[in-house]
C-alpha cells in the first residue's frame, strides 16, 4: 500500500490580471466583470449536474442536501465541479442535455451539459452515452445553428473523465498487469481525438482534466480502513497522466511544426486534478464507510450514516466528492483557469 506524502502550504490567490477582479461566495458566484462564455461540459459523474437517468442514486436522498436541498441529478451532496468552472467565468451552470427540450430556452445561452454519470472515452458498465456519443449531441446542436460560430469561438469545453474506462477494463480483463498499457494508450488516442472534435467543430478554449489519484477513492482505500492509498490504482493514474501530457505536447509540437492556424498552445488547458485531489485530502477529513450513500435496505431501511460535520469531509460517498470537497479542489484549480479567460 502506497502512502501519500503531500506538502501542505497556504498561497496568495491572486486574480487573473493586473486589475482586481472581485470573488462572490466560492459556493454560489465566480468572477464578477468576466464577458459571460458558454461552457459545454463532456465527461462522467464529476461533470454530470443532472443528465443522468431518474433511477440513478444521486435523484435520491440524501444527495443534494445541501444544494439545492434536494436531489437534482449531481453526484454529491452539492455543487460538482463543472458548478465551480461555471461559476469562475461568471455564468450559470449550463443546462443538462436531457432537459434541453424542456428548458427555457434563455437557459441554453450559458452553454450545455453533455456529461452523463458512469461515461468514459469508450463504452463502461454505464448504458448512458460515451464521449463520442456526447458529441455527437453537440454536433448535432451545432448544424441545428442552436449555436453559431460566433457563440463557440468565446465557448469553453470542459472535459472531465474520472476514470470509468478504467474501472470497466479491470472487470472485463483478466490478464490486466499485460494489457493495461495498451489500453491506457487506446484512452489517450480516443481522448486526443475528442479533444480535436470538439476544437473543430469552433470551441475557442478546451479545459480537460488530468485524472485523480484512483487508489484514494475510498472504495479502493476501505480494504486498509481508509489509511492507505492502493498503489496500484495510483499507479494507473499516474501512467494515464503521463500519457496525457506527452500527447497533449505532441499536439502543441506538431502544430509549430506545421504552421497550422489551430492554436492549440492557447486554446488547451490541463486542469491537474491529481494535484489537487492530494492537497485537499491533506486539509480536509475523509468520509465514507460501510453502504454507498443513499443505500436503502428491503425495508425501507436506510443502510448508510451521514457524517456528523459534511462541510469538513472530502468524500461525500465512496468514489465523489462532497460540494466541500469539490470547493477545495477548485481552490487549487483556479490559477489553472485563468489561462480560460
Amino acid at each position: 500500500m502506497e502512502k501519500q506524502r503531500v506538502l501542505l502550504f497556504f498561497c496568495l490567490l491572486l486574480p487573473c490580471s493586473s486589475s482586481f477582479l472581485p470573488w462572490v461566495s466560492s459556493s454560489e458566484g465566480g468572477l464578477e466583470n468576466v464577458s459571460p462564455k458558454r461552457l459545454f461540459v463532456f465527461g462522467d459523474s464529476y461533470a454530470d449536474t443532472g443528465n443522468t437517468e431518474k433511477s440513478s442514486g444521486a435523484w435520491h436522498l440524501p444527495y443534494g442536501a445541501t444544494f439545492p436541498g434536494e436531489p437534482s441529478g449531481r453526484f454529491s451532496d452539492g455543487l460538482v465541479l463543472t458548478d465551480y468552472v461555471a461559476s469562475f467565468l461568471g455564468i450559470k451552470s449550463p443546462q443538462p442535455y436531457s432537459w434541453r427540450n424542456d428548458a427555457n430556452q434563455t437557459l441554453l445561452q450559458h452553454g450545455m451539459n453533455f456529461a452523463y454519470g458512469g461515461t468514459g472515452v469508450f463504452d463502461t458498465m454505464a448504458r448512458e452515452p460515451n464521449m463520442t456519443t456526447q458529441i455527437d449531441y453537440f454536433q448535432s446542436l451545432v448544424e441545428q445553428n442552436v449555436y453559431t460560430k460566433h457563440d463557440l469561438s468565446s465557448s469553453v469545453a470542459l472535459v472531465s473523465l474520472a476514470g470509468n474506462d478504467y474501472a470497466a477494463f479491470a472487470m472485463k480483463n483478466a490478464n490486466q498487469e499485460e494489457e493495461l498499457p495498451s489500453f491506457i494508450t487506446s484512452v489517450i488516442d480516443q481522448l486526443v481525438h475528442d479533444l480535436k472534435r470538439i476544437k473543430g467543430l469552433g470551441v475557442g478554449k478546451i479545459a480537460v482534466t488530468a485524472l485523480e489519484p484512483l487508489g484514494c477513492l475510498p472504495q479502493l482505500t476501505a480494504v486498509s480502513s481508509f489509511k492507505n492509498c492502493s498503489s496500484n490504482w495510483n499507479s494507473i493514474s499516474r501512467l494515464h497522466n503521463h500519457k496525457l501530457h506527452r500527447s497533449l505536447q505532441e499536439l502543441k509540437k506538431n502544430e509549430s511544426v506545421t504552421g497550422s492556424s489551430s492554436s492549440w498552445s492557447s486554446a488547451l488547458v490541463v486542469l491537474d486534478l491529481h494535484s489537487a485531489f492530494v492537497s485537499a485530502l491533506s486539509m480536509l477529513r475523509h468520509q465514507s464507510e460501510g453502504y454507498s450513500c443513499g443505500n436503502v435496505g428491503d425495508k425501507g431501511v436506510k443502510n448508510y450514516v451521514l457524517c456528523d460535520h459534511p462541510e469538513t469531509s472530502f468524500f461525500w460517498d465512496n468514489i465523489h466528492p462532497s460540494q466541500n470537497g469539490w470547493r477545495t479542489v477548485y481552490s487549487f484549480l483556479r490559477s489553472s483557469l485563468c489561462h480560460l479567460l
